[in-house]
């Protein structure tokens, strides 16, 4: 018999938090934590909202195959109206990411109108929940339907409905939160409200749940990264749910990604802390004159930044915001670009880090 998705709760949902599963959510639980006090070390948080929700987003896409680099993407930040349609694409998943995380994070709830304006942001159209029959999943190799996600317009919306519920109540299961999120994220990937965007919908609320759940203050934790480097198994896994009920796989495939991702997000934050601390005292021995946390600020939450930007975050003219980022490009703060009539100034250092989007040691 096909599968078909149903209310959540599992029927003994509790079972699934096999031995392995627990033991693998404890790591992954210790990663989450040592992140969580790492970022808050970070004392403007715009500066990791900025430039890791764009890594994530980066990711999240490139699962789709829309493919970008990350100079289209800082430069998207510059001259909007000169994007290309992948970097445009990636620039709407940060968009929705940023705005989605705005909504929950006072209320600590997901509702259904944050998912729908989460969907309506990634594909610029307010089509909503499916209304017609004929969505299918298909491999992407042979064409072959390997799943048929609801047809029924009544049903996807009682089924999401359901999902919010589930979301938000934690009386409705005793399981750790990490395994919710699995579960969470396999339902809505099954039910497949949408008619597009619903890989990165639902990559989007992984980040959101934890952040409800308060496993990180901050959409930090790009998890489409281990899915991205895992792309067959993560479809395999999730099918494999569907046929044949194989839960333990999949829920220590998603919990080994949070912990990978966790790990490899401290490191480059730790990294990037380090350049921040070194580009503040070289700036105040350097350039005395002109340091301001402002704008210390400013060149690491914007890696490509302009002269408009430096004049709103500092409340300068435009003469003095000019002569700032010029005398940071003089001494090697940043790299001065001309595109056009335009002047942007790049923090290279910051960009290398993303660049090379080093792994985590592996030592314990």
């Amino acid at each position: 018999m096909a599968f078909a998705p149903t209310n959540l709760p599992l029927p003994e949902e509790t079972a699934h938090e096999t031995r392995a599963v627990l033991k693998k959510a404890a790591s992954a639980h210790r990663y989450l934590a040592e992140l969580k006090g790492v970022s808050a070390s970070i004392p403007n948080e715009a500066i990791l909202i900025n430039t890791l929700t764009m890594q994530e987003a980066k990711d999240s896409s490139e699962i789709e195959n829309i493919i970008t680099t990350h100079d289209e993407l800082f430069k998207a930040g510059l001259e909007a109206n000169a994007l290309n349609p992948a970097a445009k694409e990636v620039q709407n998943y940060a968009v929705a990411l940023q705005a989605a995380f705005r909504s929950i994070r006072a209320s600590r709830l997901i509702r259904l109108q944050d998912i729908l304006d989460i969907q309506q942001t990634l594909e610029g159209n307010n089509a909503g929940l499916r209304q017609q029959a004929g969505t299918t999943l298909k491999n992407q190799q042979t064409g072959e339907i390997v799943y048929t996600p609801p047809q029924d317009p009544g049903q996807i919306q009682s089924l999401m409905a359901n999902l919010t519920e589930y979301i938000n109540d934690s009386g409705l299961s005793d399981n750790d939160p990490l395994v919710k999120m699995a579960i969470i994220h396999f339902q809505f990937e099954s039910i497949h409200p949408f008619y597009d965007g619903n890989g990165r919908t639902g990559r989007i609320l992984n980040i959101l749940y934890m952040i409800t759940q308060g496993l990180l203050d901050l959409p930090v934790l790009y998890l489409s990264r281990h899915t991205i480097r895992n792309k067959a198994r993560y479809y395999q896994l999730l099918q494999a749910v569907r046929d044949e009920n194989e839960w333990e796989p999949w829920l220590i495939f998603l919990l080994e990604g949070v912990e990978q991702t966790a790990r490899q997000t401290i490191f480059l934050i730790n990294q990037m802390k380090g350049l921040i601390s070194d580009s503040k005292h070289r700036m105040r021995t350097e350039l005395p004159k002109i340091y301001r946390q402002e704008l210390l600020n400013n060149i690491f939450r914007n890696p490509y930044t302009k002269i408009e930007f430096v004049m709103k975050d500092l409340d300068v003219t435009r003469l003095t915001a000019t002569k700032y980022l010029d005398q940071l490009a003089h001494k090697g703060f940043l790299e001065k670009q001309k595109v056009g009539r335009t002047n942007y100034y790049i923090n290279s250092p910051l960009c290398d880090l993303f660049v090379r989007n080093p792994d985590a040691p592996q030592t314990e």
